[in-house]
């Protein structure tokens, strides 16, 4: 297991959430579910038996998710990355991701469970760290004014003078 896990609270659909996501990324799967017992189910109100811990694997990246109540709620201050290195592979994330969710600006998507991602190309961060600072504008203005990044667009803003 990896050193570093991320933990997601969720108010009752962790296990929903787990499968969704495992159904998107390859190398994925649930890997262990845990359930309330009595004694969780007093303080939390959640009935024994039913979903605490979801532990599952996307890509590689471990997670853990949590049925956890209303109590917070999930927003832009924490997102995944996914780096994709085709148009292909940038399409295909955010159509499934954003399913039943909403679509920002950037890159940027809140999926159907309010859990933020961010699907950008890999060739990104080498156009907006050009040593020519002209180029590296005419890239992020080219972003700022897209939802789905694509990366001929981003390609063509660099090369443009």
């Amino acid at each position: 297991m990896k050193r570093i896990t991320p933990f997601l609270w969720f108010d009752d659909n962790a296990e929903d959430a787990a499968k969704f996501y495992t159904s998107i990324f390859k190398k994925s799967k649930i890997t262990k579910i845990a359930r309330y017992g009595d004694a969780g189910s007093d303080v939390t109100g959640r009935p024994a038996g039913s979903v605490m811990t979801v532990a599952f694997v996307l890509d590689g990246q471990h997670f853990t998710a949590l049925n956890g109540g209303p109590v917070f709620q999930f927003n832009e201050a924490v997102s995944f990355v996914v780096d994709c290195a085709t148009q292909e592979e940038i399409d295909y994330y955010w159509k499934r991701l954003s399913k039943g969710g909403k679509t920002s600006r950037c890159g940027w998507l809140k999926d159907k469970f309010g859990v933020s991602w961010q699907i950008v190309p890999q060739v990104l961060g080498d156009l907006m760290s050009s040593k020519d600072s002209a180029k590296a504008e005419r890239v992020m203005s080219a972003l700022l004014k897209m939802t789905k990044l694509d990366i001929k667009r981003l390609q063509l803003a660099a090369v443009k003078k």
